[in-house]
């Protein structure tokens, strides 16, 4: 099995998560999908490739550490005066 292939069934199981509500989940199996696509992109030599997912990661990681802290709002709603 390739990492493409594993890394897209990831995506699929935290598709999955994040429909049943559980996005502490669906946020950690898609930092490992992102994993699969690193080691993806770093085998065909695609430095970009790597750098990017990367960056990609380390937003990831910072919002599941927001969320976690609880500093994240949980719905889209703005506030009253719209900001």
């Amino acid at each position: 099995m390739s990492f493409a292939i594993l890394g897209g069934i990831l995506l699929i199981i935290g598709a999955y998560l994040t429909f049943e509500g559980k996005i502490y989940a669906s946020v950690i199996v898609y930092l490992v999908a992102d994993l699969c696509w690193i080691v993806m992109a770093y085998e065909q030599a695609d430095i970009w490739g790597v750098v990017s997912i990367g960056v990609g990661i380390l937003f990831g990681i910072l919002a599941f550490i927001k969320m976690y802290k609880g500093k994240m709002s949980k719905n889209l709603m703005k506030d009253d005066d719209g900001l």
